[in-house]
């Protein structure tokens, strides 16, 4: 039987560690601020591959180049904070 939560046809994070490594693999498919104006969820299409990603960040065995994470990172912030 498959999980509930696999049914959902999309991922949403408000955790910008998190978002920033599934974004080196995966598209960022929207920044959603309509829920609360002081919390960001970033919105991934949901796949196989987003959940290896998330099974393997949470086992903290997902393998990253650091300056890779860090220039993910200022994309994510620089999309997060242009909307405001």
């Amino acid at each position: 039987m498959q999980d509930r939560l696999t049914l959902k046809k999309t991922f949403s994070t408000s955790d910008l560690a998190l978002a920033t490594a599934i974004s080196i693999w995966l598209p960022l498919k929207e920044v959603d601020r309509s829920q609360d104006l002081h919390r960001a969820f970033f919105i991934f299409d949901r796949t196989e591959k987003l959940n290896d990603i998330v099974d393997k960040y949470w086992k903290k065995e997902l393998l990253v180049e650091p300056r890779q994470y860090f220039d993910q990172l200022k994309a994510l912030k620089g999309r997060l904070y242009s909307h405001e």
